[in-house]
């Protein structure tokens, strides 16, 4: 599909490196971006709306000078993750400063609200609504959002249930625009087989826990590289709403993974969780695709190797 120039100039590959509740930091963007990816974090990983402000300026300058400096190699841009739900008391002070910076692109999650969108498109920013099913980004379109993150079944963070080749199916359906597809992608050759299926972009959160740059526990990173797919459980219980979670971290907590009581959905508060919840301090985030995850390493050499993976298996379709 036709995507807009904001999202196709200065991609080495095709991918967003998803905004990682409270583990996204700036340094994990910027390489994430040098190294030719779309790099996000959420605005609430910043602790309060001046050190977003400070987050804000320092990527936007580390950017500028990188371009400088290696004008044979822009970076890619960057962006910054909205949580749009009743709890973030934020939500209009961090779009300010959005239009501030004038962000090129902001990610909206749980709540497709017009007016965000509008305040993006006053500068020429666009807006992708991350969704877990059709009725969800037929929504999202009709509130005004650019593109869509297809949030399928194995993602890290708050996934959906549906199979990929289903999600992605009924989505082209009716929409030809920009979508990302989300959902245990974690090697170059899964990022082809996005594009295959009819996304425009991979949407890739849990390897980048494991690198040097996030504000991950070292424990954390260690458990990812020695986990696989049968270590994540599927649950609501620690937000209100269902994601994927380590199974070793939910045991280091006292509880049984097997038998977690439901959570009454209306409990969610992000206000809460920057504060130092226990949901997001100790049970940790992650999706299915970690097994793939085998050392911790700089981001900007994981994207190297993902890059080589997906020119090889590119070159190998060609061929069959």
């Amino acid at each position: 599909m036709a995507l807009p120039d904001i999202l196709k100039n200065h991609l080495r590959l095709p991918a967003i490196g998803a905004p990682l509740f409270i583990i996204a930091n700036p340094a994990l963007v910027m390489a994430q971006c040098k190294s030719g990816i779309i790099g996000a974090f959420p605005a609430l990983n910043a602790r309060t709306p001046a050190q977003l402000d400070e987050w804000l300026a320092e990527i936007t300058e580390g950017l500028q000078q990188h371009n400088q400096q290696h004008p044979e190699q822009p970076a890619a841009p960057f962006a910054v993750n909205q949580i749009v739900h009743r709890s973030n008391l934020r939500l209009q002070q961090d779009l300010e400063l959005c239009i501030k910076y004038k962000v090129p692109v902001v990610i909206s999650s749980l709540g497709a609200v017009p007016e965000v969108n509008a305040a993006i498109h006053s500068y020429g920013g666009i807006v992708l609504h991350d969704v877990i099913n059709n009725r969800h980004a037929n929504s999202a379109i009709r509130k005004g959002a650019d593109g869509l993150i297809a949030v399928a079944a194995g993602a890290g963070g708050h996934a959906g249930t549906l199979s990929p080749f289903a999600l992605m199916a009924e989505i082209r359906e009716w929409f030809d625009g920009p979508v990302a597809l989300s959902g245990a992608i974690s090697s170059g050759s899964a990022i082809l087989a996005a594009q295959a299926m009819g996304a425009d972009l991979a949407y890739i959160g849990s390897p980048f826990i494991a690198t040097k740059e996030a504000n991950a526990v070292d424990a954390y990173k260690e458990m990812i590289v020695q986990s696989s797919a049968k270590d994540i459980v599927y649950s609501n219980y620690f937000t209100g709403i269902h994601g994927n979670y380590l199974r070793p971290s939910i045991e280091a907590s006292g509880m049984d993974p097997d038998h977690l009581p439901e959570a009454d959905p209306s409990k969610m508060d992000f206000q809460k969780a920057t504060t130092g919840a226990k949901a997001w301090k100790d049970i940790w985030g992650c999706g299915q695709g970690i097994g793939a995850v085998k050392e911790i390493l700089p981001a900007g050499q994981l994207v190297e190797r993902w890059a080589e993976q997906y020119k090889a298996a590119k070159t190998a379709l060609c061929q069959s």
